[in-house]
């Protein structure tokens, strides 16, 4: 008789624990995410939005996907984002991870996921910019808007051995910027010019970092990016279309990119074509195409439900091995048919 699995409960600050314990593991693991993706070997369905009308600017998604492969979990990120909250210093996005077994369904663990995924969103753009820029680990840096997103970005940045020169901020609330540069200089001792206007900060930033909760498009100079930086677009809806028709395009998927109003979407529904897409981050990783180091090189991840799969399944073994994951034997009481 089959018995229905232990059910296991991994909160916040051990997920903490086991990421900071394990970096390298995680990075190479949200790498192995995307080859087992672009190899056919995961299922990434659409996700879901549960929007309000009375409050439009909050959100919650749903975030389904399956990995094969030696993983072979399944799995769900529920994801708010309620950028209000920042007003009481609650941290704008929250979340939970649902781990399923692939062969019975049933669920494995729930994890608390949002440091889970804001670290595969800032593993990624790390991955990203070593892979797209002309010189990596070097340069200027310039963050536009100064969030959790942006903070955990800079720390795998810096984990990946980045050495920047120069450190621009910029954010539309300017106590955003001290809060972040203050960070800046208690962990890291490191340095940084809060800029007054979205064109000082990106003007001869080698490297540049978009995580706003920005709706629409408000970045329309090309001459901003006329000096071929590599920009790291992780809020999505930043960038103008004439700016993303000038530069070269990399995605971690085409389908999921361009949908949802994104930049790379408003400029399908302008040009009515995807020929400006040079193709996904894996095919950078294995040279299927060129580079273009004479304009700007814009990745643009939609954030993959696998990416969070495949951290989850890292941060649930680890917990699982040390002893420290809750462990709830008989969470599920009616397992048996009979």
């Amino acid at each position: 008789m089959s018995l229905a699995p232990t059910f296991y409960v991994v909160p916040g600050p051990l997920v903490k624990r086991v990421i900071d314990a394990n970096k390298k593991q995680v990075f190479d693991a949200v790498e192995a995410a995307y080859r087992l993706h672009d190899a056919g070997n995961t299922l990434n369905p659409d996700s879901y939005f549960l929007r309000y009308p009375a409050n439009p600017n909050a959100r919650i998604i749903a975030l389904p996907a399956h990995i094969g492969g030696e993983i072979q979990k399944s799995g769900i990120k529920w994801i708010s984002s309620f950028p209000d909250n920042r007003a009481t210093n609650l941290a704008r996005a929250s979340a939970v991870l649902i781990l399923n077994d692939a062969s019975t369904g049933y669920p494995l663990a729930c994890l608390e996921a949002s440091l889970i995924s804001a670290t595969r969103t800032a593993s990624s753009a790390a991955l990203a910019a070593e892979s797209i820029s002309p010189n990596p680990f070097e340069g200027t840096l310039a963050i536009i808007g100064t969030g959790i997103i942006a903070r955990t970005t800079v720390e795998w940045l810096l984990f990946r051995n980045w050495d920047f020169r120069q450190i621009n901020l910029y954010d539309a609330d300017p106590n955003e910027a001290v809060h972040f540069s203050r960070w800046l200089h208690d962990r890291y001792n490191l340095p940084a010019t809060i800029q007054d206007c979205l064109e000082d900060a990106t003007s001869g930033s080698s490297l540049i970092l978009f995580t706003t909760t920005a709706a629409d498009p408000y970045l329309a100079d090309k001459e901003l990016f006329a000096h071929f930086p590599t920009v790291l677009h992780l809020s999505l809806r930043d960038i103008g279309t004439n700016v993303i028709l000038a530069s070269q395009n990399i995605v971690d998927d085409v389908d999921h990119c361009l949908k949802a109003k994104t930049s790379l979407h408003l400029t399908e529904l302008e040009t009515g074509n995807r020929d400006f897409v040079s193709g996904t981050l894996v095919d950078v990783l294995e040279k299927r195409f060129k580079l273009d180091h004479q304009r700007p090189r814009i990745f643009s991840p939609f954030g993959l439900g696998v990416l969070d799969v495949a951290v989850g399944n890292f941060v649930l073994e680890a917990a699982k091995s040390s002893g420290e994951a809750v462990e709830l034997p008989d969470f599920f009481s009616n397992s048996t048919r009979w």
